[in-house]
């Protein structure tokens, strides 16, 4: 192959790869563009696209509706203490993981990492029938439970990402020069994996106020969070209050990757590793 065609060769996968990931992009971002139009339509029913007239309608009935206001309200909670938990459990487990050596640490490490690829299903309907078998029968501890089991794995995750990338030196450095082990952890560890407890936080936050198939097996008639909420109203009446809470949580998911950006960096959780506090 001669210069010329060698070149045409590499501009031609290069407008293919092009083509490609604007294909992609066009079909990751259509859908969020079409329910952000329904969730502002004026008409009272589900037409073609564009809508004749924009409004905020279908936002005044989704706030108007108390079971949704519940649901939201129960979501808020749930999350925020899912992630507090979290946070403490899952970064006490990493660090006990990444500074151990004992017989089954594999095992230990693979079982707080499984309800990442056990189906969601599975995972409420073991612990429905767990929490029943025990005597928990309070819908708001049973979500708490189950929001915490399949949201934990992503701090321990992160957190041990931060962890082995450190430089363990610097621990050492300062146990020499006469810091106790506890602070040595608060004033050298705990900063240097600060970035990975931030990014895991915010993906337990996001994922315990996302969720539907746990929760689905974990609510009681007077405990469900707002993705269960939404999902009774599609099944009792469709209309486009679901396209306006939609677009709520799209903006909530907006504000958390601000977050992200703001205390990680992109650059550095994508691209130079967590590790790099």
């Amino acid at each position: 192959m001669n210069g010329t065609a060698k070149r045409r060769s590499d501009q031609f996968l290069s407008g293919a790869m092009i083509a490609m990931l604007a294909l992609v992009l066009a079909f990751l971002v259509t859908p969020l563009l079409v329910t952000c139009l329904l969730a502002f339509d004026a008409r009272g029913f589900l037409g073609p696209l564009p809508p004749p007239a924009l409004s905020l309608r279908w936002f005044e009935k989704l706030v108007s509706l108390d079971y949704v206001a519940t649901g939201l309200a129960t979501s808020l909670k749930i999350a925020v203490l899912t992630t507090v938990i979290d946070v403490l459990v899952g970064t006490a487990a990493a660090v006990a993981l990444d500074r151990g050596s004992f017989r089954g640490r594999g095992l230990l490490m693979a079982a707080f990492l499984s309800p990442l690829i056990v189906p969601a299903v599975v995972i409420g309907f073991a612990l429905l029938l767990f929490l029943s078998r025990i005597g928990i029968a309070d819908g708001f501890i049973r979500l708490l439970c189950g929001h915490v089991v399949i949201t934990l794995p992503y701090v321990v995750r992160t957190v041990l990402a931060s962890l082995t990338g450190r430089d363990r030196r610097l621990t050492e450095a300062a146990l020499v020069l006469g810091a106790t082990e506890s602070q040595a952890f608060w004033n050298i560890t705990l900063p240097l994996i600060r970035s990975g407890m931030v990014t895991g936080a915010v993906f337990a936050f996001a994922v315990s106020l996302d969720d539907v198939a746990v929760s689905m097996f974990l609510t009681d008639p007077s405990t469900y969070t707002l993705p269960v909420a939404l999902v009774s109203n599609m099944r009792a009446s469709f209309d486009l209050t679901i396209a306006a809470a939609a677009v709520l949580l799209m903006a909530v998911s907006a504000l958390l990757i601000l977050v992200l950006e703001r205390f990680v960096g992109f650059d550095r959780l994508l691209g130079q590793g967590l590790f790099r506090s």
